[in-house]
């Protein structure tokens, strides 16, 4: 009898899933499953305690669902990638396995690692992998020279031009195989990572994934645009904790919008492509991070920047890292991310600036802590991020460009509800006052128990201009 193994990774789910699809398209087939977990390989890459515990329920889910099925999904902890590929080969080995499917991830540790397995089982295992998280594969959409964009824009043009060209409809979830569905198995073990409390507000399952999908676009994504930037108001769709580790696909958000909203592609100015173009921003990070591995290493896309004279204050990174910098908008978001491991994009993007611009500390502090935090961590997003806000990456923000974390505030939560639930401290001072706090603690001659602002942010303004504007010049 053929022995198909699906090796799953980021993609915890059994619809949709390009991979599993393929392994259980022959009906004779035996069809195994499993999981690696690799624990050193996660703290090395400060993946979030909440992240790891949401992916544990989610392998949990798709556990059960493949059971189903009729397929076993076996769950096993190596150290690091080295020894995955070691148990992995020797699974194949014993199993007698005679395909392995895997749907492909893009971070320059996990393909080095894929074509190191698929060299160590040359010969003995046939072995296929399928671009699965993303609508369109890597150096699909290029310029007219044979290159990756490097400008947001037109790469959004070229892509809804070419997702014509492929194939981005959703497959079913796998028929259940001849042997019948199988008992439910046990839980898998818990994985040897710091135990984390995730909350309600993530339901573990592909189920409750496409539930908030579905309710997302019906009900609330014609007012995406108005309210998206709004942190009181319910205003995103909340998936991408799913869309990180796979328990929801792009393709089922894509079909799901356009079902809703079939004239999506040529209505811009409606709240659904306003949507869709931030699963494009998705997409062109990840495809950022194929075309330029060294994105993979810490490194800035612009070379110059990293002749940047950062500041070393630890107590600084502290007061931002705790919410207590004195500036009520960024303390409210880096409590929420603290307390829920979620953060609004608008506050992701004040929030960044501030570390960078006000704080003058390396991006790269900011966008490891927000990978120890982050429920929806996944290196091309986050990283994509943190280097558009600190002027170091591809079509970022220029360095001039610095926001006013006050301003900010004002604009985007004017009448301070989002703060007052994540400072209550400020809960007395009132709207006109909640981004300056003290200037009414003064005004009443009341003490207050928050901090002063740790730095001037107009004098902050000049000392990054300055030092942007040295390292440009060469100065390091």
């Amino acid at each position: 009898m053929t022995t198909h193994l699906v090796w799953l990774r980021n993609d915890l789910r059994i619809t949709d899933n390009r991979a599993l699809h393929a392994a259980c398209n022959d009906p004779s087939a035996r069809v195994l499953a499993v999981f690696i977990a690799t624990p050193r390989q996660w703290r090395r890459h400060e993946m979030a305690p909440r992240q790891a515990a949401l992916l544990h329920a989610s392998l949990r889910a798709v556990q059960q669902a493949l059971a189903q099925k009729g397929v076993a999904l076996h769950c096993h902890s190596c150290a690091d990638f080295a020894a995955s590929i070691d148990w992995l080969a020797e699974y194949c080995r014993r199993e007698q396995v005679d395909a392995l499917f895997y749907n492909r991830q893009y971070e320059l540790n996990e393909r080095r690692r894929d074509a190191q397995l698929e060299q160590r089982l040359s010969g003995r295992v046939m072995c296929r992998s399928f671009d699965d998280s993303l609508l369109l594969p890597p150096g699909s959409v290029q310029t007219g020279g044979g290159e990756m964009y490097k400008v947001y824009t037109p790469f959004r043009n070229a892509f809804i031009q070419r997702l014509a060209e492929f194939d981005v409809s959703c497959l079913p979830a796998p028929k259940i195989r001849a042997g019948g569905a199988l008992p439910v198995p046990e839980a898998p073990a818990a994985f040897d990572y710091p135990a984390a409390d995730i909350g309600d507000d993530y339901p573990a399952g592909e189920e409750a994934a496409l539930q908030r999908l579905r309710a997302f676009s019906r009900e609330r994504v014609q007012d995406y645009l108005r309210q998206r930037d709004l942190p009181a108001i319910a205003g995103t769709s909340g998936l991408s904790p799913y869309l990180a580790i796979g328990v929801l696909s792009p393709r089922q958000c894509f079909n799901r919008l356009r079902a809703e909203h079939p004239s999506v592609l040529e209505a811009p100015e409606s709240g659904a492509f306003g949507w869709l173009n931030e699963l494009i921003w998705r997409e062109f990070y990840r495809h950022l991070l194929v075309a330029y591995p060294a994105l993979c290493k810490h490194r800035p896309f612009i070379a110059w920047t990293d002749k940047v004279r950062w500041r070393n204050d630890p107590s600084l990174l502290q007061a931002w890292q705790r919410g207590e910098t004195g500036y009520p908008i960024v303390d409210a978001a880096m409590r929420q991310l603290n307390e829920t491991g979620w953060m609004h994009n608008r506050l992701r993007m004040i929030s960044a600036s501030f570390l960078v611009k006000d704080l003058l500390i390396d991006w790269r502090a900011g966008e490891r802590y927000f990978m120890s935090q982050l429920l929806d961590g996944d290196l091309a997003a986050n990283n994509g991020g943190w280097q558009w806000a600190a002027s170091t990456g591809t079509d970022a923000a220029p360095y001039f460009r610095i926001f006013n974390p006050t301003t900010q505030g004002e604009r985007f939560d004017p009448q301070g509800t989002f703060i007052r639930k994540w400072l209550p401290e400020l809960a007395d001072v009132p709207d006109n006052d909640i981004h300056q706090p003290h200037r009414w603690a003064e005004k009443q001659r009341r003490a207050l128990n928050y901090p002063l602002p740790v730095v001037d942010h107009r004098q902050a303004r000049l000392e990054t201009l300055a030092a942007f504007e040295a390292a440009k010049r060469g100065e390091s």
